[in-house]
């Protein structure tokens, strides 16, 4: 029988966990409704847009929408509408396309970097087989250009423009940085990339299909693209985390499949002969595993990497991109929205999974 996950809550609340942080004081109550109540009309559209008339794939379409997620990017959106007019169709149609389109990349993320777990349950492709989570992802990408061609042309340009900078990021971290590029700048890049553009794309969207004034789009992307950055940072250090529960990912997941993160670069750049002997190490176990070694023999390697300044100094430099997230959003005007956005961005690196 196949794995069935349980189905996503409904409540905003219950994915964050932090809204007493993002919303506190009765200003900002006023607005945490207002954002519940998007939520809401979100998880509706987009159950009903990953139903498939195919028996196969309405299955396979669902499966990581079912196993959760903290639908940041539609509460970005629509946050940013209220800087127009509000909760509109078109808002409403924007963040299930862009949600969806993260959904797919989760699909094709997990079989590039091997990955096992998403969500707490087991991965796509580890239950159906690469060819089929693969698939299911090209399907949600799709499902989600046809529903932001019913907004019109600035939409589908938005959609198609936020794939090209997706895929680009999938292939540069797939290539790595070549001879003469910096490793850690490369890697901020494909961060921008691969999260930041989506999260932007979304912050973006609430503006333009609420009719916003024009002026408020580029304050907004820009603010998306560093949240997007500074809260894969954030992955990063979690990725190490002993807490395989809190996370649902087996500890370095991503270092264990040869996928390089910011501790491990900052290592790199460590001139310690202790920090060269520890990316020494890691090296050869990721060498080991590619040829069929076990995962567990990088457990302790992996402790150690986080226990090492450079993973601090990595949490740190999340808080970096959080503040100039929030510098951009000074052409905003005072008020409620430019408040809770500028908490988000605090949230986001302060978060333990």
């Amino acid at each position: 029988m196949t794995p069935r996950p349980a189905t996503p809550g409904s409540q905003f609340a219950s994915r964050l966990g932090v809204t007493e942080r993002i919303f506190a004081g009765p200003r900002l109550r006023k607005l945490l409704t207002t954002v519940e109540v998007g939520l809401d009309q979100v998880e509706e559209r987009l159950a009903g847009e990953l139903t498939v008339g195919d028996s196969l794939a309405d299955v396979t379409s669902r499966y990581l929408y079912e196993a959760g997620g903290k639908r940041l990017r539609p509460m970005l959106s629509i946050l940013t509408a209220q800087l127009g007019s509000g909760v509109t169709d078109h808002v409403i149609a924007g963040a299930v396309a862009l949600e969806m389109t993260h959904l797919g990349s989760l699909y094709h993320d997990d079989v590039m970097d091997e990955a096992d777990r998403r969500r707490g349950v087991p991965s796509a492709h580890a239950v159906w087989g690469n060819s089929v989570a693969i698939l299911t992802g090209d399907l949600l990408f799709s499902r989600a250009s046809q529903l932001m061609a019913t907004i019109g042309e600035r939409a589908i340009r938005m959609q198609a423009d936020t794939f090209e900078r997706l895929v680009l990021g999938q292939m540069h971290e797939t290539v790595g940085a070549q001879a003469g590029d910096d490793p850690v700048e490369f890697y901020l890049q494909v961060l921008s990339d691969k999260t930041g553009s989506l999260i932007a794309a979304a912050a973006e969207a609430g503006v333009v299909f609420s009719d916003a004034p024009d002026e408020y789009a580029a304050p907004v992307r820009e603010f998306g693209e560093r949240v997007g950055v500074a809260f894969q940072l954030l992955d990063d250090v979690i990725d190490l985390s002993a807490d395989a529960e809190e996370t649902g990912k087996v500890p370095g997941t991503d270092l264990r499949a040869g996928v390089p993160t910011m501790p491990y670069l900052l290592l790199g750049r460590a001139g310690d002969p202790s920090s060269q002997a520890l990316k020494a190490t890691i090296d050869d176990g990721v060498a080991r595993i590619a040829d069929g070694a076990d995962p567990a023999i990088l457990d302790a390697p992996l402790a150690s990497l986080r226990e090492h300044p450079v993973t601090e100094a990595t949490r740190a430099l999340a808080h970096q991109w959080a503040d100039r997230a929030v510098a951009a959003l000074a052409p905003l005007p005072d008020g409620v929205v430019r408040e809770s956005l500028t908490r988000f961005s605090q949230v986001m690196v302060d978060r333990s999974s």
